[in-house]
């Protein structure tokens, strides 16, 4: 009887081409989809101008005015350092609802942000009464218009839950793209799925797989190549997230031939 091994061989990888190919641009690895968590415990507070707009809110991650503006609105706030994680919260989305205060609006709504800052520790006062993101405490400074939502200014602060959920975003993964000849640097936003980036590599388009640089994370959103890539050929973008399940994306038609720093450019896919 006649061997049937190469026959399943060769349908196996009929089978993988074909996904790779059905995916479209920039399809790298197949992962379950991010999902919502279980409720915990935290409050919140709000902070900056009463529009919740600017580059006030995106500092420590490295959004500015506009990136605000255009992709996260009014709906952010700062983490505290137990959130925030060394910057790989940046991105990350959160359900957020007020619990157990006369302050809470009727129905106690909720809303989801995006964590865009950092809320630092205040260690000249004690953490029940105005140190507020001092560790290990799980803690929301908003953008005055989310934190409306959940009840009054005079609040000053309320309990919450909040949970992970997917981050819905609009189009593909948005670059920033700074440096110089020599050294590159990136900064991923408008992510979807669990909203992080735990691993960034990047080459030339049109060159194999083997010539991706890893890229190490600089602070917040950006991360950094060491590497003469030069501009002549586009870039191609390969992306883990950093949260479980560890999806991998590979961005191919964000950053074309001849791009420059200082200007932003975004693609087609995302961790949907």
């Amino acid at each position: 009887m006649a061997s049937r091994a190469p026959a399943i061989v060769v349908v196996a990888a009929l089978i993988m081409a074909a996904a790779h190919l059905a995916s479209g641009s920039g399809y790298y690895q197949a992962a379950a989809p991010f999902t919502t968590s279980d409720w915990q415990d935290g409050s919140a507070t709000f902070y900056g101008d009463a529009s919740g707009l600017g580059a006030d809110f995106g500092g420590a991650c490295g959004y500015g005015a506009n990136d605000i503006q255009s992709l996260y609105s009014t709906s952010t706030a700062a983490l505290s350092t137990p959130l925030f994680a060394s910057g790989s919260g940046c991105g990350q989305c959160y359900e957020l609802r007020c619990v157990n205060s006369r302050w809470c609006n009727p129905g106690s709504p909720s809303v989801v942000v995006t964590g865009t800052n950092l809320c630092p520790p205040n260690w000249n006062l004690p953490s029940d009464n105005g140190g507020w993101c001092n560790p290990p405490r799980q803690h929301f400074d908003m953008a005055p218009p989310s934190f409306l939502i959940l009840a009054p200014r005079v609040a000053g602060i309320v309990p919450v839950q909040f949970r992970r959920v997917p981050c819905q975003r609009s189009g593909g993964i948005r670059f920033y793209v700074q440096g110089n000849y020599y050294w590159l640097l990136l900064y991923v936003m408008n992510v979807g799925g669990s909203g992080d980036v735990g691993d960034v590599a990047v080459k030339r388009a049109g060159e194999p797989d083997c010539s991706y640089v890893p890229a190490s994370r600089n602070w917040g959103i950006t991360y950094q190549v060491f590497a003469a890539l030069g501009n002549a050929k586009g870039l191609v973008v390969r992306m883990t997230c950093y949260s479980s399940p560890r999806k991998t994306i590979v961005v191919d038609d964000a950053i074309p031939a001849w791009w420059s720093t200082g200007l932003s450019y975004q693609g087609s896919n995302n961790f949907y």
